[in-house]
């Protein structure tokens, strides 16, 4: 009885846990349908009828479109870059003949960790001013990717240490050179980790708002987070047609954890118990 009890517990505990999380999502998604009166009026309550034209308005009159594919191109590009990097430094941390400078490499890594890209907006704005990338979309891909490096360093070392070194000596017996190891075994082995590596990186450049306001001055350049804030004064606070467009561009977070959720939670386990 006593353990039917904790049982009902838990998933009470968890049932509500879930609704705290999807309510904001289910809010605004409910929201995207209404106009602004009904938004006002009755916030918590369904639309009169579902309609569409606060997502036609997104696309049409505020090019949430074009801002959706800028994002998306920098982002992917930036995370892609990222986990290259990481994938190298990783296993030159990992099978590093000198300790002592592994050691130095992966702690310094770690370090960086404790920064605050906030706090680090002013020496940036002028490198990539001097670097002559400001207003291009380099100038987002080059500190997204910096920034990404020491978690995914992180991550994906953990796992490398859980490969046998069979597995490479092997390798090495069949012809392969330091990248044919990286990339023929080392990389296949380490797909679950470097999905989940992929989907932090992702999120985090997707959502990020400070540099991309910062860095680019052009309209046309201009990504989802700072396209919606733009948005919303341009519509003179339309409720409707803002919680769209931020619906649209919480879709392919969505997409992308739903899809590939199992590798995250492998990835995420995968470095925890050495072979």
């Amino acid at each position: 009885m006593k353990k039917q009890t904790t049982g009902t517990m838990r998933h009470l505990i968890l049932l509500i846990y879930i609704i705290i999380v999807l309510y904001p999502l289910l809010f605004i998604l409910n929201s995207s349908f209404k106009n602004n009166s009904e938004v006002v009026l009755h916030p918590w309550g369904l639309p009169e009828k579902f309609d569409f034209q606060n997502y036609v308005d997104a696309f049409t009159s505020s090019r949430i479109g074009t801002y959706f594919i800028n994002s998306l191109y920098i982002s992917t590009i930036a995370t892609t870059a990222a986990i290259l990097f990481a994938t190298a430094i990783a296993y030159a941390v990992t099978r590093m003949k000198y300790p002592k400078l592994s050691k130095l490499v992966y702690g310094t890594l770690l370090i960086s960790l404790l920064i605050s890209p906030a706090s680090l907006l002013i020496p940036l704005y002028i490198m990539i001013r001097n670097l002559g990338i400001y207003n291009t979309p380099f100038a987002l891909i080059v500190p997204y990717t910096a920034f990404g490096i020491p978690l995914s360093v992180f991550v994906i070392a953990a796992f490398l240490k859980s490969i046998p070194r069979e597995l490479e000596e092997a390798g090495i017996m069949d012809g392969l050179s330091v990248y044919g190891l990286l990339i023929r075994i080392i990389m296949p082995l380490t797909l679950p980790t470097l999905v989940t590596v992929f989907i932090l990186n992702f999120m985090g450049h997707w959502n990020e708002f400070i540099m991309a306001n910062l860095f680019l001055s052009s309209q046309n350049l201009r990504t989802l987070p700072v396209a919606v804030v733009s948005f919303m004064d341009k519509f003179q606070m339309n409720y409707g047609a803002l919680t769209a467009s931020v619906m649209i561009s919480a879709i392919p977070v969505i997409l992308v954890y739903t899809v590939l959720q199992r590798h995250i939670i492998q990835g995420v386990t995968s470095g925890s118990v050495k072979g």
